[in-house]
């Protein structure tokens, strides 16, 4: 019989950022330092950061790191800055 690999779930914060000046967006998550993609529209750059996000978790796991996990009780909010 096959062992069958059992994959865990990890849930992340990912930032879109909206590209004013072509279109779509930029996609970065926070806990995983240089996980970034883009996608022309939200669904896009949404498909696309998951996927980065898997490859970057592969990579861990086949150099035997630890898996980043993100700290409970991230807060995102909107700051006005007076200059």
């Amino acid at each position: 019989m096959k062992k069958v690999l059992e994959k865990k779930v990890y849930q992340y914060t990912a930032i879109f950022e909206p590209d004013i000046e072509v279109g779509g967006y930029t996609v970065t998550i926070p806990s995983l330092p240089g996980c970034i993609s883009e996608g022309d529209s939200f669904e896009q750059a949404l498909k696309n950061i998951k996927e980065a996000a898997s490859l970057y978790l592969e990579v861990m796991r086949t150099k035997k790191e630890e898996i980043l996990r993100e700290e409970k009780g991230v807060i995102i909010a909107s700051v006005q800055v007076k200059a």
